[in-house]
């Protein structure tokens, strides 16, 4: 996509008065290194980056967002509701909806009815009615822009350390009671500050510098949160597939509460429930992200009818959801979500045979010939979506491995950058991917600042240079196979470990083991389990793993570049260096230079108030990670089966297939889709 061109949109949720981001005009890259047909698929499901000017300044809000149904246009009923109104059990839609609901511009032609099946593989996939769902108080648009959706505007001053909610008058939870700002003081004075639910702090989120924010509630629909200093990720957090739940339904969650309820009544519940106490029976009713508890009331615009544990996950629509249409009708225009439970094995098979309308999770690309095979007699088609992945398999050094040649070796730069040349992406790429991945680093796919494109540094096929590179660095001894041999006079050998849940992974390694062998290197796979290889990682036993990037591959510069800075200990490439910078100094191990300006410049970005600037330390970080090689990429933005079932609409042809940004369908929000003829 080209630096200005508007976002490619499915034809049932168009933008919202869209303009071009102001920073667009000092340069994005597109996206770099496409192959064949990939090339369009990228591009139509990368939309540009970057938050488009409030309306006024430090306000965030959307073009007709917010703004109340149509002039005109009288609110319409959903018909599953319509016999629920007619006999007494619930308002009529106009006492339902708030004073100004959230509009959405969508298909003319969408109506209401029908229930869209999917498979889950655990009952822990409950969640996905929340993940999916997406309401929040803000949330991404499709151009990554953050707009307000529950809230109907956020207004951030004081240079990003206040951030006051105004919530929507009239808005209600599904049950009917008023959503206000005492549900927010029911989790922060109440939960989040309650050291029986909570430990006694609130969530790391909410800190800055060890500060948590003084909130306030000036009225019944206002909530404001102030730090002495600016909180960059808040906003973020809050338009998170995972977000920091800022508020609960108070009227519910008072009885589980010793501060509302009689302690002795409580031990009995509890009891009675065969819980360990009255905070244990509270969490296990506080189901706002795993949508596991059917009595708790949601603002998502379906709620579960459903306990587990069951077979099927059914959740209906929420009668008090705060979007409409641009014609005043209610959505969603789905009736009920359905979720069947099958071994995660043979889900692609059951989504082969029709057994889902909608499915993503637990498809692997690999699967793409598979599916589209069966797609004519089974009636549906198979949508192919950007996963946004920086590096869907990427190799990482441990420059904290407690090998002591090995973290010598490793530390020089000139070490990773032959490793990195070494490696035949265009093969991998033909041979694995179909040639639909994109080559390169473990970097963006497109950068959120002006400098050229980091992707294909040091990420060309050149062994000539590699061998340059490892024979400038001394290592020019070799075995009667021709292996390099260490300073200490042993084969250089690197293990590379894996988690053994990918043999996508398998693959790319044994293309790898063939050209680093041609350099003088010998790669030896090791597989292992998912706890093993992160403690091994983690305790330096490991020398290398494969994995892939959480790196968003679309960012924004209001988007974290944490990714990029030695400041977790979790991280595979560097755990020590994290460790350091999480506990200031107090364990793990100082970085060298280049890791600490990474670590500076992370923090720089935390504390700044200015876009420019954060604009600018993105650039600079992408910079220090291209020429360091910290991880070696393979291959990134590889595409995502996606199983659509004829006749339902308003799933976009080309999406980003994300979990953060994104909450996978939610970007697109499924709320809005709905079927050609009202039912399957």
């Amino acid at each position: 996509m080209r630096p200005g061109t508007p976002p490619v949109y499915p034809p049932t949720m168009r933008s919202l008065g869209w303009r071009a981001p102001e920073w667009v005009a000092v340069g994005v890259l597109g996206l770099v290194a496409v192959i064949g047909s990939a090339a369009a698929l990228h591009a139509a499901a990368g939309p540009s980056t970057g938050a488009t000017p409030a309306k006024k300044a430090g306000t965030v809000a959307a073009a007709g967002a917010g703004a109340g149904v149509p002039a005109g246009a009288p609110v319409a009923e959903a018909p599953a509701l319509a016999p629920r109104v007619e006999a007494g059990q619930l308002p009529p839609l106009a006492r339902r909806l708030p004073e100004r609901p959230l509009v959405l511009e969508t298909d003319p032609d969408a109506v209401y009815g029908g229930d869209l099946r999917m498979l889950v593989g655990t009952l822990k996939d409950t969640k996905l009615f929340f993940i999916y769902g997406y309401a929040r108080l803000v949330r991404f648009d499709q151009s990554y822009r953050i707009v307000p959706d529950i809230a109907e505007r956020v207004d951030v001053t004081d240079g990003g350390r206040t951030f006051t909610f105004h919530l929507r008058k009239g808005h209600r939870w599904s049950d009917g009671a008023p959503f206000t700002s005492e549900d927010f003081r029911y989790w922060w004075e109440h939960v989040a500050n309650n050291g029986d639910l909570s430990g006694g702090s609130p969530p790391p989120i909410l800190l800055v510098n060890g500060e948590a924010p003084k909130v306030t509630y000036p009225d019944p629909w206002t909530v404001r949160y102030h730090w002495s200093k600016p909180n960059n990720l808040f906003l973020n957090d809050q338009a998170g597939a995972y977000p920091t739940t800022l508020y609960r339904p108070a009227h519910y969650l008072r009885q589980f509460h010793q501060d509302f309820t009689d302690p002795e009544k409580l031990k009995q519940l509890a009891k009675k429930e065969r819980r360990r106490n009255w905070a244990n029976l509270h969490n296990s009713r506080d189901a706002m992200y795993t949508m596991d508890n059917p009595d708790l009331p949601t603002l998502q615009p379906w709620k579960p009818t459903t306990a587990p544990p069951a077979q099927v996950f059914v959740a209906e629509r929420n009668p008090y959801f705060h979007r409409v249409d641009q014609r005043g009708r209610q959505l969603p225009y789905i009736d009920r979500l359905v979720m069947v439970l099958a071994d995660r094995s043979v889900i692609p098979v059951k989504a082969s045979t029709g057994e889902a309308d909608l499915q993503a999770r637990y498809l692997a690309f690999d699967q793409i010939t598979f599916l589209k095979k069966n797609a004519a007699r089974a009636g549906y088609h198979v949508s192919l979506w950007s996963t946004a992945s920086s590096a869907s398999v990427c190799l990482y050094p441990n420059l904290t491995t407690t090998d002591p040649v090995m973290r010598t070796l490793l530390r020089d730069r000139r070490l990773r950058q032959a490793l990195s040349l070494a490696i035949d992406r265009d093969e991998i790429n033909k041979i694995l991917f179909f040639g639909m991945g994109i080559i390169g680093q473990n970097t963006v796919l497109r950068s959120p600042s002006t400098q050229e494109d980091p992707r294909m540094a040091y990420a060309r096929y050149d062994p000539e240079e590699a061998n340059r590179l490892l024979d400038e660095m001394g290592l020019t001894a070799r075995d009667a196979k021709g292996y390099r041999r260490r300073p200490d006079g042993q084969r250089l050998d690197i293990i590379v470990e894996t988690s053994g849940e990918s043999t996508q992974e398998s693959d790319v390694l044994e293309l790898v083991q063939d050209t680093w062998a041609k350099v003088g290197i010998e790669l030896i796979i090791r597989p292992s389990q998912l706890e093993v290889f992160r403690r091994r990682v983690t305790d330096g036993e490991a020398v290398m793993s494969v994995s892939h990037s959480d790196l968003f591959g679309l960012p924004t510069p209001d988007m974290s570049p944490y990714e990029l800075a030695p400041v977790s200990g979790v991280a595979l490439q560097w755990s020590q260096w994290g460790v350091y910078f999480e506990t200031k100094g107090k364990s793990g191990e100082a970085p060298p230079p280049a890791a600490q300006r990474l670590a500076h410049l992370y923090d720089r970005w935390l504390r700044s108030g200015d876009r420019a600037e954060r604009t600018h330390i993105w650039g600079e970080m992408l910079d220090i990670n291209a020429e360091e090689v910290f991880t070696i990429g393979i291959i990134g933005g590889t595409l995502q089966p996606v199983v659509v079932k004829n006749g339902l609409r308003g799933v976009p042809e080309h999406g980003v297939y994300a979990w953060d940004p994104g909450a996978h369908f939610g970007l697109y929000s499924p709320d809005t889709f709905y079927w050609e003829h009202g039912h399957r």
